[in-house]
């Protein structure tokens, strides 16, 4: 693995008709609609993949609205927000009787906040007729003002689960970025879910604090003290491309196992997303704002195409095992 830098732009070899990235393509074969680094990286060599097994878990981008700006979030999510638009009912439908065909075990919702979208809790519903469900929620007023929709899903033939977003063991570190008094409101709100019955977790950003630093909250809100903590470290805004190492196929045989290579989000879920008024499928939770993780319209032709690890935060799955899901 390299650090990728921009390098030097290539002179156009003035005897041949195609440009730099033309030849590139056609020596690479690269896939219809991808780039010219799709399977290759900056140096040339073939880069890391996965090829996708069995489809476990189908995510549903409900959009980049939220109630909250929290600076560093991933989706770069804010109120009125439509990079993604809202998911509708409608949108949803053939995508959740599709994966259902193909054997899905769990369907899992992320946002934005999903429940700013007002199509979202019927979405939920049918859902829930047919798999496990798992919502990420900041659990703050959308999901507050919707309790009352929200208790009745306890009775659906499937559990229904939330992870909350706690970033910091620190009340005031987190309210710097979600506003304040909103630690406390989520942290109630967890506890309140937990105590209706429904499965939680938390998510948290990497720090200096260990997970035990949150076990005196815990305590406080009434929640398990061995509850699941999801840890994220910093996957930088939708759109910036930091410099981190390139992953090569002989870096996936090098440095991970069999094991850990199955274990990439790409190999088991992949990710509904409305853009531009598209409904499509990404490779997973974490690059809807590459446009070559565009894997179609079809759950089906999905899962048969590789996923090559360009982007910046596969290598936080290569290195660390980052991963949104809760397999």
């Amino acid at each position: 693995m390299k650090n990728p830098g921009p390098g030097p732009i290539p002179e156009v070899n003035r005897t041949s008709p195609h440009a730099p990235a033309e030849r590139d393509k056609k020596k690479a074969k690269i896939p219809m609609g991808k780039s010219c680094r799709w399977t290759v990286t900056s140096e040339g060599k073939p880069r890391g993949y996965i090829q996708p097994a069995k489809l476990e878990e189908v995510w549903f981008h409900t959009g980049t609205s939220c109630n909250l700006s929290c600076p560093f979030c991933l989706e770069g999510s804010k109120p009125g927000d439509d990079r993604i638009q809202f998911l509708l009912f409608e949108d949803a439908r053939p995508w959740i009787d599709e994966a259902v065909e193909l054997g899905v075990e769990k369907f899992s919702f992320t946002g934005g906040e999903p429940f700013v979208n007002p199509h979202f809790p019927r979405i939920l519903d049918y859902a829930l007729d047919r798999r496990p469900c798992l919502v990420l929620t900041n659990a703050t007023d959308p999901l507050l003002n919707r309790m009352d929709k929200i208790l009745p899903l306890l009775e659906k033939p499937n559990p229904l689960s939330f992870r909350v977003s706690l970033d910091h063991p620190d009340p005031e570190r987190h309210d710097a970025s979600r506003g304040k008094g909103n630690f406390r409101k989520a942290l109630d709100t967890l506890g309140r879910l937990h105590r209706a019955g429904f499965g939680v977790s938390l998510a948290r950003l990497a720090s200096e604090f260990p997970d035990r630093a949150y076990l005196p909250f815990l305590e406080e809100a009434g929640l398990p003290p061995d509850i699941r903590i999801v840890t994220f470290p910093d996957l930088k805004l939708p759109g910036e491309n930091p410099e981190v190492p390139e992953i090569t196929e002989n870096c996936m045989t090098t440095y991970l196992d069999r094991e850990k290579r199955e274990a990439f989000m790409c190999n088991f879920s992949k990710m509904v997303v409305k853009i531009d008024g598209r409904v499509s499928v990404y490779a997973c939770t974490l690059v809807d704002d590459d446009p070559d993780f565009d894997l179609g319209e079809s759950l089906a032709e999905a899962m048969e195409k590789r996923v090559m690890l360009k982007h910046h935060r596969c290598y936080s799955c290569f290195a660390f095992g980052a991963s949104c899901s809760e397999r």
